[in-house]
């Protein structure tokens, strides 16, 4: 599972821990060689050696490239691999994070050929909002999405997610005749994932003398008014003579995404000399250095209410400032005022007028750019977030269940 993605990290965090509440993980995930992405081999050393992984493999990208998701190009594999697992040796439960979403319906075909119960985590929501996405792929991808998931859902024994929030929706939309057991509990952290050692980072800010200011993951499709709103408070102090050109913001690993772009944004508002983008994704452990090796670490999270941001803990942990714009109703808010980290964060609510956030982060970036904060947050309040109190509260379920 040599691989950065979200759905590489959920199920070795919970699996690291699995063994200490009594549980045996044996995941089951596909050979790297089938990866579109370059394998991230340091991930490997995040892995608990207690946990047994079990390798199979796809069907290849084909040229013309018709099929990339690695859960449908290695359905038939994944499924054929659980099958035999199944049959060969006492299996109590079969979990399945998702994304991949397509991945989901192999519990559904499992349960019914063995009778194994089988729970289904949401990482992200399947049945999403595409608003600010138009193109034909995101609007081919709801509707499959739309009919895919009772399918998927129907047997399911327990429900989980990142959070409550992300798979309310499903309960609604697909158990309102029957109880189906459910439970949130966020990504979390390993704290050792922060010890780990890796030789040969090279920072992207290497031959500049700055003091960057990092962003590290994806570009998400609910974020565009909070860059928008950023750059403008950007552009504002740039005109004013105002900013420190010292200051240079870094956005790092955000991915293939449709519309416009970070760097567009930057050029739009006038301030691409200080912002930049790398879309290409980092090995996780490097973008740890990173966030530890910056000036301050970024959060820029999703108008949406349910957006968890589990990089808030990386950011947290990387004992950097953390400035960041989240929407209020965000547990990440929560994890944030509890450890005593809000004095640089902004948080947005659908009542409040553009202009008084923009003041607002016009007001949390002076504070971080003048460095008239004492950055301490209590971090031993984290505990109950953490990727160990999570595995807790899933084994909690599955003993409820077997």
């Amino acid at each position: 599972m040599p691989s950065n993605l979200a759905g590489v990290h959920r199920p070795r965090l919970i699996a690291n821990f699995l063994k200490e509440f009594g549980w045996q993980p044996v995941v089951l995930t596909v050979k790297a060689a089938y990866y579109e992405e370059v394998p991230d081999l340091d991930i490997a050393k995040t892995v608990s050696p207690d946990v047994e992984v079990v390798y199979t493999k796809a069907f290849g990208i084909t040229n013309p490239r018709l099929v990339g998701d690695i859960g449908l190009r290695a359905f038939p594999f994944l499924y054929r691999k659980a099958l035999e697992l199944l049959q060969s040796r006492p299996i109590d439960f079969i979990w399945i994070p998702i994304p991949s979403f397509y991945t989901a319906l192999l519990g559904r075909l499992l349960h019914a050929k063995t009778g194994v119960q089988y729970g289904i985590d949401y990482i992200d929501p399947w049945v999403r909002d595409i608003s600010n996405r138009r193109d034909w792929r995101s609007k081919l991808s709801l509707l499959v999405a739309r009919w895919l998931e009772p399918i998927a859902v129907k047997k399911a024994a327990l429900i989980s997610g990142v959070s409550s929030a992300y798979y309310a929706p499903v309960l609604d939309r697909n158990f309102n005749k029957r109880h189906v057991a459910h439970v949130g509990m966020p990504y979390g952290f390993d704290p050792r994932d922060h010890q780990v050692k890796v030789d040969k980072i090279t920072l992207p800010w290497a031959n500049m003398d700055c003091q960057p200011l990092v962003y590290a993951g994806a570009f998400l499709p609910n974020s565009h008014l909070f860059i928008k709103l950023l750059f403008q408070s950007i552009k504002q102090k740039v005109e004013q003579g105002a900013w420190d050109n010292r200051k240079q913001l870094f956005f790092l690993g955000t991915g293939a995404y449709a519309g416009n772009t970070i760097a567009d944004y930057a050029r739009h508002y006038g301030i691409e000399t200080v912002v930049h983008e790398v879309r290409e994704r980092f090995p996780f452990l490097h973008v740890l250095h990173f966030l530890s090796a910056s000036f301050a670490v970024m959060i820029i999270g999703s108008t949406e209410k349910h957006y968890t941001a589990s990089k808030t803990f990386q950011a947290l942990l990387s004992n950097r400032p953390v400035f960041g714009i989240l929407h209020g109703e965000s547990s990440a808010v929560t994890v944030m005022k509890e450890s005593g980290a809000e004095d640089l964060l902004v948080e947005y609510r659908e009542e409040v007028a553009e202009q008084q956030l923009l003041e607002d982060i016009v007001s949390k970036l002076d504070t971080l750019l003048h460095d008239e904060i004492s950055w301490s947050p209590q971090l031993q309040v984290l505990y109950k977030y953490s990727a160990k109190a999570s595995a807790q509260a899933l084994v909690q379920k599955l003993e409820e269940l077997t």
